[in-house]
């Protein structure tokens, strides 16, 4: 698929028709191709089961769901509602889009914002009616298409915006009329927010890999032929975004929560009744808080520091420590705010009742983040401009 949508979005080829047919084009063609991968992924993975696994109709059918639920739709199973995107494929799909956004503009020469604004209506108009094909067709509920069109939408929106607006140069020109440490803030809690997933992630490593005997345990459960092993395997990869956003709020202070009987945070741990996914292995097998957890109390000041740090280096010749600290702290607010999103983003619903909240409070983690990044970012943003103005 990635060779495919690089030769349909390279800027060193010239398409003809109108942007906004190639706009159109591409992204069907982005959508046919990325349920196509799922399917074909599934199929593979049917075929190393003995017992003959899903039909070809049934792993399409599957692929479907996974596209709906990346989307932020909602499927009606019998054990109850299912609400939880695969933030990997989100991820990917986000990617893909932004990748069409660009293309299609570096590929017809688009300038100007109106041009730049057809081209982005086409691509989240298609994308978001391909998503309600796909959604009837798996039988999506109601709420669950309107959900699953809902957030195709916005996504594109978001992530096609983005990349029509940096290749049209929009986006620059916006950020040149904001006030001078606009630009420097904005790239900070940036680089904050990633550092903060990249060491969520690190933890959920080590958690999974210091209980490998319970991942195999539930694996072995679920099915211990090739095929329960890498579709166990790819589950994991596609959540493990998710328990990422749930580490977050775990090193935020709120912890996370994996419906009502299941609490983990850096104040105790109560487990309850759990799903069979063998990624949930990372959780502590007793009541004791882990070291890990401790450990992870750390990531919002390093992720602070280091948007702080970013601020620092990128300010501009105006400016001293103190106006580097007050855009360092606004960096870290910032950061919060982004570690709400990724939290709402990573949570949802695995059922009824007793699964019916999953994931890190988005409110409570955004404002612990927060706090917290601001204070460290505001200190790395003084020490850094300190040091770059020597």
């Amino acid at each position: 698929m990635v060779p495919l949508l690089s030769r349909l979005t390279s800027p060193g080829r010239r398409a003809p028709g109108h942007p906004v047919w190639l706009a159109a084009a591409a992204t069907t063609a982005f959508s046919a191709l990325g349920l196509l991968g799922l399917g074909l992924a599934l199929v593979v993975v049917q075929t190393l089961d003995p017992t003959g696994g899903l039909p070809v109709s049934g792993s399409a059918g599957l692929a479907g769901r996974l596209w709906l639920l990346a989307h932020g739709g909602r499927l009606q199973l019998d054990s109850g509602p299912l609400a939880v995107a695969p933030l990997l494929l989100t991820i990917g799909s986000a990617w893909g889009l932004s990748r069409i956004g660009r293309g299609v503009v570096a590929h017809r020469d688009v300038g100007g914002v109106r041009a730049g604004v057809e081209v982005l209506g086409v691509v989240v108009a298609v994308h978001a009616l391909l998503m309600l094909f796909v959604a009837v067709a798996v039988g999506a509920p109601g709420r669950g298409l309107l959900q699953a069109v809902a957030g195709a939408a916005v996504l594109a929106l978001l992530a096609a915006g983005w990349g029509v607006g940096r290749e049209t140069g929009v986006l620059a020109d916006a950020l040149d009329r904001l006030p001078a440490p606009a630009g420097p803030v904005l790239r900070g809690a940036a680089a904050g927010l990633l550092a903060a997933l990249a060491l969520c992630t690190a933890v959920v490593a080590i958690a999974v890999a210091a209980d490998a005997g319970g991942y195999g345990r539930v694996a072995a459960e679920l099915g211990g032929s090739g095929a329960g092993a890498v579709g166990t395997l790819g589950l994991a990869l596609l959540l493990l975004p998710n328990a990422a956003a749930a580490v977050l709020g775990l090193a935020a202070g709120p912890g996370f929560s994996i419906g009502s009987a299941t609490l983990v945070s850096v104040h105790g741990v109560t487990l309850g009744p759990l799903p069979a996914l063998p990624l949930l292995a990372a959780l502590p097998d007793t009541q004791a808080v882990p070291l890990i957890a401790w450990v992870s109390q750390a990531i919002p000041a390093v992720a602070g520091l280091v948007a702080g740090a970013a601020v620092g280096r990128r300010m501009g010749g105006d400016g001293g420590s103190v106006v580097a600290g007050l855009s360092g702290l606004l960096a870290g607010v910032l950061l919060g705010v982004g570690a709400a999103a990724v939290a709402w983003a990573g949570g949802g619903v695995l059922g009824d009742g007793g699964l019916a909240e999953v994931g890190a409070p988005p409110l409570a983690t955004g404002i612990a983040v927060a706090a917290q990044a601001g204070i460290t970012g505001a200190l790395g943003a003084a020490v850094a401009r300190r040091r770059a103005r020597g």
